[in-house]
């Protein structure tokens, strides 16, 4: 098929990206009605990734591979957050935000920028006509994928049954990969979209490379946005001075999965420049406490 306003489909995604968001928004600025956000965010790279595909229409073995791994990903992360929602209740990080329209479309606006960007990979690929051998790199990513969205999974679904468990009420999910990460859910996500791109790597000439910047974004924003020191600082204000979890935090890496007799006993300065443990992890704990 033809090429669609760009050769890249950069703009067709954008567009429709912006569009798919836009409807999801107006449903929850007018319904006040906030449980449909994540699912509108992980369908929104299911429908990038058809379409592109579609679009394109080469078929290329790697394109309908790395479309059908998006694929994957965004219904089981898509679906799972819909039935976690639907069973907990309204999503607290709207609490601020329901009432304050402005507030509400800087959500929107962000989120259609993380999909966009987050997707350049696959995008670029799809859009490709260039079609070499399956080389290792195809394969390292796939592989790379696996391991994240096994990790991912396989986190998010023990600390569901953690915290729906009555006797875990009130107290900090260590149970699992939980026990070898703080957020082991962001670390497969992190990985696997790493993989998407490693997996595109064959394809990418010149320009292309600047793709790269899609799971550099995702990284970015999970670890010094909304991901990772949210979480942080909502658990050192709930916990913060109960000792036991200051040991769990104190000897549990905050992304890569370690053992806690290993990353316990590592220095403070190795953990910051190699392994993430940023001050701004700490910053709502006395100082006292975490020293």
């Amino acid at each position: 098929m033809g090429t669609v306003i760009d050769s890249h489909f950069l703009a067709l995604t954008a567009i429709v990206t912006v569009g798919y968001q836009l409807l999801f928004f107006i449903i929850t600025a007018l319904l006040k009605f906030d449980k449909v956000t994540d699912f509108a965010g992980s369908t929104n790279f299911i429908i990038l990734a058809v379409l592109t595909l579609v679009v394109k229409g080469s078929w290329h073995f790697r394109q309908v591979v790395l479309s059908m791994l998006v694929v994957v990903w965004g219904l089981r992360l898509g679906l799972f957050l819909l039935m976690r929602i639907l069973r907990w209740g309204e999503d607290r990080r709207f609490d601020e935000m329901r009432d304050n329209l402005g507030k509400l479309a800087v959500f929107w606006v962000f989120q259609a920028v993380w999909v966009w960007t987050v997707s350049l990979p696959l995008t670029v690929v799809n859009a490709s006509s260039r079609n070499p051998s399956i080389e290792a790199a195809d394969i390292i990513g796939w592989i790379m994928w696996a391991i994240g969205l096994f990790v991912e999974a396989t986190s998010d679904q023990q600390k569901l049954v953690f915290k729906n468990a009555p006797e875990n009420r009130g107290k900090w999910c260590d149970v699992g990969l939980w026990k070898y990460s703080r957020h082991p859910n962001y670390f497969g996500e992190i990985f696997l979209w790493w993989g998407i791109f490693v997996a595109a790597t064959p394809v990418l000439k010149n320009a292309e490379w600047l793709v790269i910047l899609g799971p550099i974004f995702l990284t970015l924003l999970l670890l010094f946005i909304s991901g990772l020191p949210l979480l942080e600082e909502s658990a050192d204000k709930k916990y913060g001075n109960v000792s036991t979890y200051m040991h769990y935090k104190r000897t549990t890496s905050p992304l890569i999965l370690l053992p806690p007799a290993l990353y316990g006993n590592l220095p403070g300065w190795f953990k910051t420049s190699f392994l993430f443990e940023f001050p701004l992890y700490s910053r709502s704990l006395p100082l006292e406490n975490w020293n």
